[in-house]
């Protein structure tokens, strides 16, 4: 197996809604972004499987050192003997890969977040960084379009958390600001035993409209000239927003249930968007 089609098959096995959106894009952007996805997974699984605190952080820091070595031009692992052809022509550096990291260990230890503030540093870190690299990759002339991916990288970190609030608690993880749970009545207590309530449907009320201002704070910052290239990123966008409708008109039923898009609706939305765009 080579080193594309080792990211190729973890893309697809995930069935994350950011492979719809690669599968239009030119060959050489397309294996840029599957290899920085495989990239993002990789690490990710670390945090959210490796159930040990001390080999989860070694695990992280053997990426760490392979981050190291794809600049020095010598990677052992596939995601990243994939990333090595791309990491000059289309911008992705060490310093944002070894940020991504920085987010996956945040999750071994930060289980609460007192505020938005610091959720959102959270978020910046997992997927902000990720949606300036994915811009760099599908391309851009205008500064404000990394704005743009920033905002963008928010909305889906945002949505995410609203769709897996159950399956997070489950894992004991809340990433709810503590201080809007107790504004409406809830204490992280209260989501890890998954109750339903109407303080905990205002909640995700309020979590929902949040995402909803970083989608328009993202569109206002894309760059005409730019649309065009990113019309990858806007792909993404419709799925997530139209996902985020459905979790709303179910009336966040998330707790015991994760709400999500058929296949076929996902490539109808990615179609769509990238014919109109």
């Amino acid at each position: 197996m080579t080193p594309d089609e080792y990211c190729q098959e973890k893309a697809a096995r995930s069935g994350s809604s950011f492979y719809y959106s690669f599968l239009f894009l030119p060959q050489e952007r397309r294996r840029a972004i599957t290899a920085l996805y495989a990239f993002c997974r990789e690490v990710d699984d670390v945090a959210d499987e490796v159930h040990e605190v001390d080999v989860a952080r070694a695990k992280l820091a053997w990426w760490r050192t392979e981050i190291a070595n794809l600049y020095a031009g010598h990677p052992a692992h596939p995601v990243t003997q994939a990333l090595a052809p791309f990491t000059k022509t289309f911008g992705i550096d060490s310093g944002r890969l070894n940020e991504i990291v920085d987010g996956m260990e945040m999750d071994l230890t930060h289980h609460r977040y007192a505020d938005f503030e610091a959720l959102k540093l959270y978020c910046h870190r997992v997927a902000g960084v990720v949606g300036q690299l994915s811009a760099s990759i599908f391309g851009y002339r205008n500064a404000s379009t990394l704005e743009y991916a920033e905002s963008l990288g928010l909305a889906f970190q945002l949505t995410n958390i609203i769709r897996d609030v159950g399956e997070d608690a489950r894992r004991g993880r809340v990433y709810l600001p503590v201080d809007e749970l107790a504004k409406h009545g809830l204490t992280p207590e209260d989501i890890l035993a998954r109750r339903p309530s109407d303080g905990f449907r205002a909640l995700m009320d309020a979590q929902a409209q949040r995402a909803e201002s970083y989608y328009d704070r993202a569109f206002a910052h894309l760059a005409p000239e730019d649309r065009r290239d990113q019309r990858a990123g806007l792909i993404m966008a419709s799925i997530y927003r139209t996902l985020l409708g459905e979790i709303r008109r179910d009336g966040f039923d998330v707790l015991d249930r994760r709400i999500a898009l058929t296949p076929l609706r996902k490539l109808w939305l990615a179609w769509r968007t990238w014919v109109k765009s």
